[in-house]
This record gives structure tokens, C-alpha cells and sequence, in this order.
């Protein structure tokens, strides 16, 4: 594709951005919110249903897919696109988060991670180049690299050899997979846990390789919500201006306006599907627990602000009926309905830039979410839908 890679920021408010970045299929407005499609499936939705709700891009967990059904067998099916239908780009992280989260059955080393498989203890190697190919296996439209991603509380010194190994990763990653090689992009992961100096060196090191994107990574892993945002503010805007600036695995709205604020344009999160199977919805006045008996006998819908199918068609009283009786159709109706919410506050967050009202919108959700986010509905601690 032409201008493979290009970014282009076209309005600015503040620190926030309002862009574009042009992949392999096609071209997505930032900012943006990715849902996560762990292995390959959004849970609950079909392609359209995500398509629908506005989604330009979902995003593949690599340690998932390399276990089940296999990068060989998606290379075979014309990779994770033809596969799962899904015509629009895709984004795969690297498994590292994963295999890191797996502790007791895992071992790191210079070369790589060896690490047993959470399906049935088979034991596996990730290193920086099997990681590439898995992910050229898969197709995805932007790739990221091999990381180690340091637990909350870890101390200066092991904190210090950690990034500097992701740094090494990194190299080998980008040695591996030559720029845009297959039309994919690769994007870089900044680390250094909870000091700013070391987040300042991981970024410097990493500015000196030619990624295409570069993500914050090791936050949302236990931090307390001001210690996420203070290492947010600090390091977001320090990211190389010209290039997209990804932060993973968050989060909830107040993180998203948040992070957009600070200059970031790419985000994933767990949130929204998960909430959703468990009974909570986000909605332009707040969150609401549908499990609660006060909508029993509620004939409004579900949020009279919003367009999608859900509260279009149904009311609180029976979206309450469907998940008290554990109907599958709840985790679909509530799914679709937290997707599109997601969806339309960074839509809504490109317009703001564009109108130079940014600061009035992040104001306006804070008045409905920001007391909830401050008594711990944010960071969500697994990337994994």
C-alpha cells in the first residue's frame, strides 16, 4: 500500500492528537480504541457487530493464537484475516504480557523465555525472532515486539537489567523482521516499571530504532490509578512526536481521556467485554449494574443517548431478565452495547481535538465517571479478552 506506515497528525489541542496511520488494511483515525479479540474472536461478536459499532481495528494475542490453532495452521488459511473474516487491520501483541503472567512456569533468559503452555503444560521457547515469525504467520497489520514486562513493586536493579534486555529484544525483533517487510508495521514497547529515569533511558535506546510506533508498556500491572497517571503524563509526551503512540492494556474511559490528554493515540483493554459478561455497562450517565433489582420493571433503555442495537431495541428490564436467567444472548446485547460505548467516546474524542473542546468533553465524562474510576474501576491487570 502507499504511504504503508505514514502517520499523520492533522489537528492538535493541547497534547491531544488527532491523526492517522495507514496500514496494510487500510487507514485508522486516531485516536483509536482497539477491542481485544484474544484468539481471534472479540468475545460474544461477529465481525459485523464490530464493524457496526465503528471498530477500524481489533486487536490477536500472539501466545493465544501460537498455542490454539497455531501460527503454521493460520499461515496455511492465508493468516488470522481470511481466517476470522475480518477485512479491516489487525494488531497482535507480542505474548510477552502472557508469558510473564505465567511465573511459576516460566524461564527467562539472554535468548528468550522458555515457558509451559497453560492448555496442557507443554513446554515452549518465545524469543525475540520465533516471535516475529509467529506474528508474520499471522498476518497482522502491526506487530510488537518481544518484551519483558517487570510486575508493580519490582526494585530499581532488577527494574534496570529488565529494560535493557527488552532493549536487546527489541534489536533482534527489528533485525528479524526488516521494515515493513510482508506490509507489516512493528512497533517498540518503552518499559522501566515505575522510575522515570529508566523510563527516560528505555525510550531514548528505543528512539534509536527504527519502529514504526511505540507503546508504553508495565502500566496497569497493580499500580494504584495516580501512580499510573503520573508515570503517564511524564512519559507519554516524551514518545517521538511523529510516530503513533500506543498505550496497552488500558482502560477504563477516565484512563482512555486521560491518555489522550498526554498525546496518546492507540489504546486496547479488556474492559468492555469483560464488564459486559459480568453485568456491568458503561452509558453516557454513568455505569450501571443490570444485575441490580431496580431495573426489573424498567421499560427505558439502556442509555437513550446511544445507537446501538441494543438500546435501540431493548429496555433495562430485559437485558436484567436475560442475565439473571444467564442467557447467552446477554453477553452478546451487553458486548455490543460497551463496544460501541468505547467506540464512540474516542470518535467523539477525535471530534473534540478537531473543534478544539477537548478539555470540555474529558470534564463532562469526569463528572459521571471520574468517582468511579477513583474507587478502583481502572487499570484492568489482564490483556485478555
Amino acid at each position: 500500500m502507499e504511504n504503508l506506515g505514514r502517520f499523520h497528525i492533522t489537528h492538535t489541542d493541547g497534547l491531544a492528537r488527532r491523526g492517522s496511520l495507514v496500514t496494510s488494511h487500510g487507514v485508522i483515525e486516531t485516536p483509536i480504541f482497539m477491542p481485544v479479540g484474544t484468539q481471534g474472536s472479540v468475545k460474544a461478536l461477529a465481525p459485523d457487530d464490530l464493524v457496526n459499532a465503528g471498530s477500524q481495528i481489533i486487536l490477536g494475542n500472539t501466545y493465544h493464537l501460537y498455542l490454539r490453532p497455531g501460527d503454521e495452521l493460520l499461515a496455511r488459511m492465508g493468516g488470522l484475516h481470511r481466517f476470522a473474516n475480518w477485512t479491516k487491520p489487525i494488531l497482535t501483541d507480542s505474548g510477552g504480557f502472557q508469558v510473564f503472567s505465567l511465573k511459576e512456569i516460566r524461564k527467562l533468559s539472554e535468548e528468550g523465555v522458555e515457558f509451559r503452555s497453560h492448555l496442557d503444560g507443554s513446554k515452549h521457547f518465545f524469543s525475540p525472532e520465533k516471535v516475529m515469525s509467529i506474528q508474520n504467520n499471522i498476518g497482522s497489520d502491526i506487530m510488537m515486539v518481544l518484551d519483558e514486562c517487570v510486575g508493580y513493586g519490582a526494585d530499581y536493579d532488577y527494574t534496570e537489567k529488565s529494560l535493557e534486555l527488552t532493549t536487546r529484544w527489541a534489536k533482534r525483533c527489528r533485525a528479524a523482521h526488516p521494515r515493513h517487510k510482508n506490509g507489516q508495521l512493528l512497533f517498540g514497547i518503552t518499559q522501566g516499571g515505575f522510575f522515570k529515569d529508566l523510563r527516560e533511558r528505555s525510550l531514548e535506546q528505543l528512539a534509536e530504532i527504527d519502529f514504526d510506533g511505540f507503546a508504553i508498556g508495565g502500566l496497569s500491572v497493580g499500580e494504584s490509578i495516580p501512580e499510573m497517571y503520573d508515570m503517564l503524563r511524564h512519559i507519554a509526551p516524551m514518545l517521538p512526536a511523529d510516530k503513533p503512540r500506543y498505550l496497552m492494556g488500558v482502560g477504563t474511559p477516565m484512563d482512555i481521556l486521560t491518555g489522550i490528554e498526554n498525546g496518546v493515540d492507540m489504546f486496547d483493554c479488556v474492559l468492555p467485554t469483560r464488564n459486559a459478561r459480568n453485568g456491568t455497562l458503561y452509558t453516557s450517565q454513568g455505569k450501571v449494574n443490570i444485575r441490580r433489582a431496580e431495573y426489573r420493571e424498567d421499560p427505558s433503555p439502556l442509555d437513550p443517548d446511544c445507537q446501538c442495537y441494543t438500546c435501540r431495541t431493548f429496555s433495562k428490564a430485559y437485558l436484567r431478565h436475560l442475565y439473571v436467567a444467564q442467557e447467552l444472548l446477554s453477553y452478546r446485547l451487553n458486548s455490543l452495547h460497551n463496544i460501541t460505548f468505547f467506540l464512540t467516546l474516542v470518535r467523539q474524542a477525535r471530534q473534540a481535538i478537531e473543534q478544539g473542546r477537548f478539555t470540555q468533553l474529558k470534564a463532562r465524562y469526569a463528572e459521571v465517571f471520574a468517582p468511579a474510576s477513583a474507587k478502583g474501576d481502572g487499570p484492568a491487570l489482564e490483556p485478555g479478552a
